[in-house]
């Protein structure tokens, strides 16, 4: 089958299904222009799987933005650096139930069914190019360039979304309900510890979320701090980029070597995740941040496979300093001089850390207010994610502040405690796209319901016309 053929099946397979059928929301007048049912933040992988979904919902008054230019949107050709995805390249995801959208449709379409057979993971790469060709052949209303600066309390239902367009204050979009499809890092910000901010210039130093001139590191040492997945993704990377020399400091004395996302993709965790009581819930999560996630064994062998790769474990850092051009870095192992740093510590998440959330991120609920965690586990950092409902709604600390959320969603990495991964990694969109757009859609239904109700009562179309006669 060519991917022509393809295009086509997805539209005939959509067409059974009655896909775009007429939008069925009461449509809202404004004095300050056209009211959105829904805008979506993030035209990534989240965001395009919302948008298919509210769509299939007919509901079709909606609008997805990003600030990335078109094709560039997520981390898939920015910051992301592994060779491959590390899902398991048979999970589906934002395709939602649908063979024709899927990856493997996609890539057959291309290399055949020998070729998808010899295909070990998804290569990043092919992965974005498959996301464009997503939006494309689903003609998802995403406009680019244009990014979210302020969230404005809703005023009779409507939310004021302020943005920029290329750089420039626009016209707020108005929208009755709002969903942050922002990625890993949209509940939050990346994390550089203070020892390294405060202690070093700027241009010593990157995070892995970061865009960073490999070429300039040509010949060079550098060091990479973390035991993670994406540490060993960068360290493979800046190598096969000319790097003479890559360090990878781990604090634990062990490279982390269990993935529990793979135990929960085969135990229905993921799915019902949702329906465990927050005790288990928190527990789960605390677990699931004990384990970090390992590299891949590919990652890792591709990275040893260089002469200039080494590993320091049981290596925290103790202190870092400006010498000369580098920085010198102190472990427990001893000091060691570095051209540049590259810090892969992940990040933070609290809605107090977004820029867009300053007017109402102090009504938005933490964990830490819904639940006391047993001394054993309590983590602040777990304490500081929002308390969602499962549908990944914001909830309030107060009733009045509810009034001021009512209709503003998350679906990022922020949902992690409260929902699981259903909304941070591509094993669990499946499962959490509908969640998501069930919520959206019943709150829409019932902002509307008495009118709905009226017409419904008033009705009067006659169907039958038959008559009965002896």
């Amino acid at each position: 089958m060519s991917l022509e053929a393809l295009n086509e099946r997805v539209k005939t397979d959509l067409s059974y299904l009655a896909y775009g059928g007429p939008n069925w929301v009461r449509p809202l007048n404004h004095p300050d222009g056209h009211v959105y049912d829904v805008v979506i933040v993030g035209g990534g992988q989240s965001g395009l799987g919302a948008a298919f979904g509210l769509l299939r919902e007919r509901v079709s008054n909606i609008l997805v933005i990003d600030e990335n230019t078109e094709g560039l949107e997520g981390p898939w050709e920015t910051y992301a650096r592994m060779v491959t995805l590390r899902t398991p390249k048979h999970l589906t995801s934002i395709d939602l139930g649908i063979p024709s959208l899927t990856f493997r449709s996609w890539w057959e379409a291309q290399v055949g069914l020998e070729g998808w057979e010899a295909l070990v993971k998804i290569p990043r790469g092919d992965w974005m190019n498959y996301l464009r060709w997503y939006r494309k052949i689903l003609n998802l209303p995403v406009i680019n360039e244009v990014k979210l600066k302020l969230i404005e309390p809703a005023e009779g239902g409507i939310h004021r979304l302020h943005v920029e367009r290329a750089g420039i204050s626009s016209s707020p979009l108005l929208a009755r309900k709002v969903i942050l499809a922002t990625g890993i890092q949209g509940g939050g910000e990346w994390h550089v510890p203070p020892l390294i901010a405060d202690n070093l210039p700027r241009h010593l130093y990157a995070h892995t979320s970061e865009a960073i001139d490999f070429e300039a590191l040509m010949g060079k040492k550098v060091a990479v701090l973390g035991g993670g997945a994406s540490a060993f993704d960068n360290a493979n990377f800046a190598l096969s980029e000319g790097v003479a020399e890559a360090h990878v400091f781990v604090r634990r004395k062990e490279i982390p070597r269990i993935n529990p996302i793979r135990q929960m993709e085969v135990s229905g965790m993921i799915e019902h995740f949702p329906a465990l009581s927050d005790a288990d819930k928190y527990a789960a999560i605390a677990h699931f941040f004990k384990h970090n996630q390992p590299p891949t064994n590919d990652t890792f062998e591709r990275a040893a496979s260089w002469s200039g790769f080494n590993v320091h474990l049981n290596a925290p850092w103790l202190d870092v300093e400006a010498i000369g051009e580098g920085a010198l870095v102190t472990t427990p192992q001893g000091t060691y001089h570095f051209d540049f740093l590259i810090i892969s510590t992940g990040l933070l998440t609290d809605p107090a850390l977004r820029p867009e959330l300053r007017l109402i991120e102090t009504h938005i609920a933490r964990w830490g207010d819904r639940y006391k965690a047993p001394e054993e586990l309590a983590n602040p950092v777990l304490d500081a994610h929002p308390y969602l409902s499962p549908g990944f709604a914001f909830l309030s600390r107060t009733e009045e502040g509810q009034k001021q959320l009512d209709g503003l969603f998350t679906f990022s990495y922020s949902a992690l405690i409260s929902c699981g991964i259903s909304a941070s990694a591509l094993s669990g969109m499946r499962y959490g796209i509908p969640k998501l757009v069930t919520t959206v859609t019943d709150q829409l239904f019932l902002d509307d319901r008495e009118e709905i109700l009226k017409n419904f009562f008033a009705y009067r179309d006659t169907e039958f016309i038959g008559e009965w006669t002896k």
